[in-house]
């Protein structure tokens, strides 16, 4: 519906995955200053790519800050993710020192829109909860090892 950004769209070499860094790098100029431990490129894509998965089964993505605190507190485990570009940041600061408290694996994403639209939905999301099934179990453990293996914040 709105125009498209030409500058990030075209590009002189033609490759793709320069393009997807080229917009990556776009994405991580607009993110808060708290959106810490920061997915790599290639964490993010796989991310999508099992959010994409999970969106097949009924109840194992919960998607909004207030579904996704309310599951978290009753206990539900997974992945979260949060978006990085959030504004204003109040609203969910208080989340990742609460599944840190509760050893849930976590980590951030630059665009709060990309997380929707790998939803398959318009509107983007805050926070995503993603539960384990055996649909995508491996690439759900791929991507749980990988965010072990981001560093974790300091004050």
């Amino acid at each position: 519906m709105g125009k498209k950004d030409e500058s990030l769209l075209n590009t002189t070499n033609g490759s793709s995955a320069e393009l997807t860094k080229e917009v990556y790098e776009e994405k991580m100029k607009h993110v808060s200053i708290i959106s810490k431990p920061m997915a790599s490129r290639k964490l993010t894509k796989k991310i999508y790519k099992c959010i994409k998965k999970g969106m097949k089964q009924k109840n194992y993505i919960r998607s909004g800050l207030k579904s996704v605190q309310l599951h978290i507190r009753k206990g539900e485990r997974g992945l979260l993710v949060f978006a990085g570009d959030v504004t204003p940041i109040d609203v969910m600061c208080h989340l990742p020192a609460v599944v840190e408290d509760k050893d849930i694996p976590y980590c951030f994403t630059p665009s709060r829109a990309d997380l929707g639209t790998a939803m398959g939905v318009k509107r983007g999301t805050l926070t995503l909860l993603i539960r384990e099934h055996e649909d995508y179990q491996e690439l759900f453990d791929e991507i749980k090892e990988e965010i072990h293996t981001l560093p974790i914040p300091t004050i």
